[in-house]
């Protein structure tokens, strides 16, 4: 392996591109609420059920299309597939464009459902949003076991998933604001227009191209023993591996109660608001920066992402903490934190979640794919598909809340994921000596 070679530019490259993926799908979700207003206006009943479509299509990408990228790892190699994901990220974006601009010229053009009315330029959007999901979860498949078997001279796997992990966290923290600010201007959400996303878009676009033709300069090496021969064929299942079978079902759990808190904890917020002040505690509900009306459930979500951010940070630091350990103890402390937020329907303890999850992803990825060698890309493109569990427990959440009437007691949801998450640190991530390929102790 001749990887010192090209010293840190390797990870360098990729902790870069999974800023642009956490940047990208925090703008994805964050387009939910303005497009409620400027594509939906006139869906009546189904203005709820369609814009959750925006965040539903996004993780369908990851379902369907994770295996296809252990695919090409394997047969094309991580330097191709980067820049396919990459150019499909460029697509998405131009979709988003073309969405923007028949709104602008072809808004007459609609779907008639009843009474209701779905312009065609949001099914183009949703579209984009399918394609940005695909982009994002062939990138992950790629960086992930990559950043987590590259030699950096003083550090352990799971520390180079969280290092990486912690810029990708900086992009969801500060994607938000670019949303509000750039794209719509700070204008109030009652007035914002698709039209005005489409020159943000197109400069986006214009700027991934730019990445991807700097990308396809660099160097970027092969790895040995993390990708299979594509004329070799593998004598076992990958689902024969016990510690990888139960990692899959931990990350569609941890991915569930991560998204679930990130994108309904401002719902909660709202909800909170219009009853006996919940929030008051804070002095004024708004939060004034620069003359924009932030206000308490934006700046809850914002916070918990935020969370995330200084977790991984930290964990990036801990070289002699096994990923078991982690884990473990942060599963624990999440279900005790969000048990305490449920009792006494206190937000500000529910989003302080977001340091225990900040270590998670790491955590699962690196015990569930610890020694599958040749096994690694195919389990990475299926260990991506998991991710499907951000599109049903934040639905599901949903239900219960219209069914319940609140969202207080909604909450049992993420202490069952992180239960979920406790068995596989404790329990589903122990191997058996028939499966060894060289595990390492984790």
């Amino acid at each position: 392996m001749k990887t010192q070679k090209f010293g840190y530019a390797p990870f360098l490259v990729l902790t870069f591109i999974y800023f642009i993926v956490g940047f990208m799908t925090t703008i994805n979700g964050q387009f939910q609420g303005p497009l409620k207003v400027a594509f939906l206006a006139d869906a009546g009943s189904l203005r709820n059920t369609f814009t959750t479509l925006v965040s539903f299509f996004f993780f369908l990408g990851y379902l369907l299309n994770s295996p296809l990228a252990g695919k090409w790892v394997d047969r094309l190699g991580f330097k191709i597939t980067v820049l396919r994901a990459l150019w499909i990220m460029t697509a998405g974006i131009l979709m988003y464009a073309l969405s923007s601009w028949m709104s602008i010229h072809h808004s007459n053009l609609a779907l008639f459902i009843s009474i209701n009315t779905i312009p065609y330029g949001f099914f183009v959007f949703l579209f984009g949003s399918f394609l940005m999901g695909t982009s994002a979860a062939i990138l992950q498949v790629v960086i992930n076991p990559y950043i987590s078997a590259y030699p950096l001279k003083g550090t352990q796997p799971v520390q180079r998933v969280n290092i990486s992990f912690s810029f990708n966290s900086f992009a969801t923290t500060i994607a938000p604001f670019f949303v509000t600010v750039v794209v719509f201007s700070g204008m109030p959400i009652e007035n914002v227009s698709a039209g005005q996303v489409l020159i943000p878009t197109l400069a986006i676009a214009t700027c991934i191209i730019i990445i991807a033709l700097i990308t396809s300069r660099l160097p970027l090496p092969d790895l040995e023993g993390i990708r299979s021969n594509p004329n070799k064929k593998l004598e076992k299942s990958i689902w024969s591996f016990r510690h990888f079978k139960f990692g899959v079902l931990a990350i569609f759990f941890y991915v569930g109660a991560e998204v679930a808190i990130g994108v309904n904890v401002n719902l909660h917020a709202m909800e909170i608001e219009k009853g006996v002040g919940g929030l008051s505690f804070l002095g004024n509900k708004n939060l004034i920066v620069g003359g924009l009306d932030l206000g308490i459930p934006a700046l809850l979500a914002t916070l918990y992402w935020g969370g995330l951010m200084i977790g991984r940070i930290i964990s990036g630091t801990l070289k002699n903490v096994s990923p078991r350990t982690q884990l473990a103890a942060s599963a624990i402390l999440a279900t005790i934190l969000t048990f305490i937020a449920i009792l006494f329907n206190n937000l500000w303890v529910l989003i302080s979640v977001g340091l225990c999850h900040a270590v998670m992803w790491g955590c699962i990825f690196t015990l569930s794919t610890n020694g599958l060698k040749e096994y690694t890309s195919k389990a990475s493109g299926i260990f991506m598909m998991g991710v499907f569990g951000g599109a049903i427990f934040p639905v599901l959440q949903g239900v219960m809340s219209d069914y319940l009437g609140s969202w207080r007691w909604t909450w049992i949801v993420v202490i069952i994921c992180e239960l979920v998450i406790l068995y596989y640190a404790l329990y589903g991530s122990r191997f058996k000596d028939s499966e060894s390929l060289e595990l390492k102790s984790l």
